[in-house]
């Protein structure tokens, strides 16, 4: 089965999911229909008049006769306007005029998807001046959140808009292409989740269909197009625009986002100079979110209210004074925090990868990443992630190499790195690594993975491959080791290896072949 008929068969899939989120999503309704402040339900027009359903909420008592922090909040991507309305409640009692829209193209408003296009930017700042206009809002007191899709235009709009002055983008991207084109390999079940929603609850226009069928079309003469599109779309684009607005970035996403993985948030954050905050937690895409929006306590949306109300309000809350990067194990139960990315994973052990070993392609050789939102959300309840028999795995189409057994648990923090020598007999192909927490029966449980795709090589002669596997937290217990293992085929991403192709992977003594394992400073 060829790469595009794997993308229309998981599409199916998508539309299911997309289906079932949207039903979840209409169940915050009863929450606010019982909540304490009225709910204005009104018509802003957006960019190009385009008309979008929102949602405003203002805080007891507002009476015109003083103005308050101003919070905008774009819905996520399939869901309705009502998403946020628990939110927006508890907000409101905080003090803040809340305004929370759909987003142009899905369910009630008008217009076509725009995938965080120019006009999506545009109609956010249109929300901001209706607001300004019609709510009593303080035009020097602007925020936006949002989770997702909200979470993306939220940290475009304050790279094009300088009256935002704080952002809390939760389970979002700030680089679109390194979320589903990460190492050059199609995401395609994430893609075709997105996809599928859409269509469920959206208006696709032509543009943004001819996009995804490229996607999945693996033509390489449209890849610049497709990367181009993307960048455009990506708040990292416009870096050094939200360093110059000065505006307070709240990043939060979840270590097995399977739709925008944490790397390209760490990448993002690192580069931010102004006020910043990050978090990274268990679960998958929006799911430590999510019981916030039914209004339930919830650790992200109570970060989110502090961040907003030490830069917007100017309540001295001890936010800024703490360390700003926080994390929560996927193995322990309670947080940690560094005062910067590069401390996470402080100390670092490699895994010599010794041996040349030789697979061969296009066979699944059960290291799997798993499937798109359920494996991960798996993993934040049971603490199951998926798992693999790494002395039953094939060698013929899976290269395994192991760790001694540790003596002590190895707490892994961070970014592992992968560097090898691979010699192809193909000028495309793609790799997937993946590494293991082994236990003493040989029973892995998945750490982190990560696709790789080259075209364009010299069938036959070796090069370098460096590739990031995606950050994580996770401790290893004593008595247990890690192995990495590398195959072709992983149903998350579209393969780009012919039929009967062979990778050959080896380890130059002038060039040792390793995985550089993050790890907590003990």
């Amino acid at each position: 089965m060829g790469p595009h008929r794997k993308a229309l068969r998981t599409t199916a899939v998508g539309a299911v999911s997309a289906t079932l989120l949207a039903g979840s999503a209409l169940g915050i309704a009863p929450t606010a229909q019982a909540a304490p402040h009225p709910v204005r339900f009104v018509d802003i027009k957006g960019d190009g008049g385009t008309v979008l359903k929102a949602n405003v909420v203002t805080p007891a008592g507002a009476d015109g006769t003083r103005r308050y922090p101003l919070l905008v909040m774009p819905t996520s991507w399939g869901l309705p306007q009502i998403e946020y309305l628990a939110q927006a409640q508890q907000l409101a009692d905080s003090g803040y005029v809340v305004v929370t829209y759909n987003v142009r193209g899905f369910w009630q408003s008008g217009g076509e998807i725009e995938v965080a296009g120019p006009p999506d930017v545009a109609d956010a700042s249109k929300v901001i001046d209706w607001a300004l206009a019609h709510t009593p809002s303080d035009a020097g007191h602007i925020g936006m959140a949002g989770v997702s899709y909200g979470a993306g235009i939220s940290l475009l709009t304050a790279a094009h808009d300088p009256r935002v002055k704080a952002v809390a983008s939760l389970s979002g991207w700030a680089d679109l292409i390194a979320s589903i084109y990460s190492g050059r390999t199609q995401h395609v079940q994430a893609a075709a989740l997105l996809d599928g929603a859409s269509v469920v609850t959206g208006r696709q226009g032509a543009e943004v269909r001819q996009v995804f069928d490229d996607f999945y079309s693996s033509n390489l003469a449209k890849e610049p197009e497709l990367v181009a599109w993307g960048k455009k779309r990506s708040a990292a684009t416009y870096l050094d625009r939200i360093n110059d607005n000065g505006t307070a970035i709240m990043l939060a996403n979840a270590w097995g986002d399977s739709v925008f993985p944490p790397n390209q948030y760490v990448g993002f954050y690192e580069q931010l100079t102004g006020p910043k905050r990050l978090e990274l937690r268990p679960g998958d895409h929006a799911t430590a979110e999510l019981t916030g929006l039914f209004g339930l306590p919830n650790d992200v949306w109570k970060d989110t209210r502090r961040w907003f109300d030490h830069h917007l309000r100017g309540v001295d809350n001890g936010i800024d004074r703490e360390q700003p990067v926080r994390l929560k194990s996927r193995s322990a139960g309670g947080y940690e925090s560094y005062p910067d990315w590069k401390s996470v994973g402080a100390d670092a052990r490699k895994i010599a990868l010794a041996d040349t070993k030789t697979i061969r392609a296009n066979v699944n050789s059960g290291a799997d990443g798993g499937v798109v939102l359920l494996s991960s959300i798996l993993d934040q309840v049971t603490r199951l992630p998926p798992m693999a028999s790494i002395p039953l795995l094939p060698r013929r189409w899976a290269a395994v190499w192991q760790s001694e057994k540790y003596a002590t648990a190895q707490q892994v923090r961070g970014t592992a790195r992968l560097h090898t020598t691979l010699t192809p007999t193909e000028e495309s192909g793609t790799l997937v690594a993946h590494l293991y927490d082994v236990g003493p029966l040989g029973l892995g449980k998945l750490v982190s993975h990560a696709p790789y795709t080259f075209h364009g090589r010299t069938p036959g002669k070796p090069f370098g491959v460096d590739l990031e596997l995606y950050s994580t937290a996770y401790d290893v217990p004593a008595g247990h080791r890690l192995a990495l293992v590398v195959d072709t085929v992983d149903p998350l991403y579209i393969e780009h290896n012919p039929s009967g192709a062979q990778l050959t992977f080896s380890s130059p003594a002038n060039d040792p072949s390793y995985v550089s394992v993050p790890l907590r400073e003990q």
